[in-house]
């Protein structure tokens, strides 16, 4: 495909994304670019055509998102193929014990190397998708913790952290301090050693994007942490009763049952320190007891 042909393609991807197209009908353009193109470097910068392709890498639409990411993964190949071939060209042989060059590192093929080391960094994956700083690098963060003990291809987990982002991106309204908070929040959950099951769930799929940036603490510890906290409630939940002296009496708080506001209570670390204190109630007029965190 010559330059032309490529540049009119451009141009009808850009004319159906301005004119708000169904996904359907972009991503149709999107799959015949990546049946039919073979562009070189040159051309892919001389038409525009890496830049606008690769701008919908974070499209809101997973559909597109997913089609124009397989296509800038399959012409990056094409580019670097390139590049290697042109490098033996050169060297022409003369030198017989120059080392072979590397082939070109494959986005789609299952991961081989060590899985606890896996880093953004070290599997040379380009974070420029949305065109901020901030969120390239929390989809780099995304990444890592995605990539933890995975052998899933580049190409699988790169897609599932940009997807990750996108749905935290909306979500929380921009680049907010609760969206910086939330993205810390789900690196560390995924990263945790024994966290398999919600690392395997979100790579797979079996939790989606949307489900994910918004599931709390509860949901996002591993089952080992889960024992954990309901063994440390129980026992805090024993310390915790105190005698009703020890107890301040609120004119604030209202009993479910008889209606009266007055409520004798205390308050106890029953979970983990970072959660809320658990307050322990007692209505003095009908010896109601509940407790709320």
């Amino acid at each position: 495909m010559d330059d032309r042909e490529l540049t009119s393609r451009v141009k009808a991807l850009n004319k159906a994304l301005q004119s708000s197209e169904s996904p359907s009908v972009i991503v149709t353009i999107l799959e015949n670019l990546k049946k039919d193109t073979a562009p070189t470097e040159e051309q892919l910068r001389s038409t525009k055509a890496g830049h606008t392709v690769g701008k919908l890498r974070s499209h809101a639409n997973k559909d597109i998102a997913r089609a124009a990411t397989e296509i800038v993964t399959k012409w990056r190949k094409l580019v670097d193929a390139a590049k290697e071939a042109k490098k033996r060209r050169t060297m022409g042989g003369s030198s017989q014990t120059a080392s072979p060059a590397p082939q070109p590192s494959s986005y789609s093929k299952p991961y081989e190397g060590d899985t606890e080391k896996r880093h953004f960094r070290t599997d040379k994956v380009d974070l420029s998708r949305t065109g901020s700083q901030t969120r390239d690098n929390s989809i780099g963060l995304l990444y890592n913790g995605l990539a933890y003990r995975s052998t899933m291809s580049i190409e699988e987990v790169l897609t599932r952290a940009i997807e990750v982002e996108n749905a935290a991106f909306k979500t929380y309204k921009g680049e907010t301090q609760e969206y910086r908070s939330k993205l810390r929040n789900l690196f560390t959950s995924l990263k945790r050693k024994d966290n398999a099951r919600l690392r395997n769930a979100v790579l797979q799929g079996t939790i989606t994007a949307d489900n994910f940036v918004i599931m709390t603490d509860e949901e996002l510890a591993s089952e080992q942490q889960r024992a954990k906290d309901i063994e440390l409630e129980k026992e805090n939940m024993k310390k915790a009763q105190v005698p009703m002296a020890e107890k301040s009496i609120s004119d604030a708080l209202k009993c479910g049952k008889c209606g009266k506001k007055e409520v004798a209570y205390s308050q106890a670390q029953t979970r983990s320190a970072d959660e809320p204190m658990t307050t322990f109630c007692e209505c003095t007029a009908c010896g109601n007891r509940w407790k709320f965190s």
